[in-house]
């Protein structure tokens, strides 16, 4: 994500002529979007992108799950 906003960023720049980017080659300000593609490769080859989408799942049913517990007085034990 961080890659796309500092390529779009750099279009911008280069477009407008702003500053030192307007020189830079267009390979320079493109190379982000390249990144953000190797790194989309890469998430998706190994597991990454569907383990935190699991990881967040998970996280929402035991909230929701607590939620529950909470509203029925079940939430904590109390001490003998």
């Amino acid at each position: 994500m961080y890659a796309l906003l500092l390529g779009i960023l750099l279009i911008l720049l280069k477009y407008l002529s702003v500053g030192p980017v307007a020189a830079w080659s267009w390979w320079w300000v493109l190379s982000p979007f390249a990144v953000a593609l190797a790194w989309w490769a890469w998430a998706d080859a190994t597991g990454y992108t569907k383990r935190k989408a699991m990881e967040k799942m998970d996280q929402r049913k035991r909230d929701r799950i607590n939620k529950h517990k909470e509203a029925l007085g079940m939430s904590k034990r109390r001490p003998r």
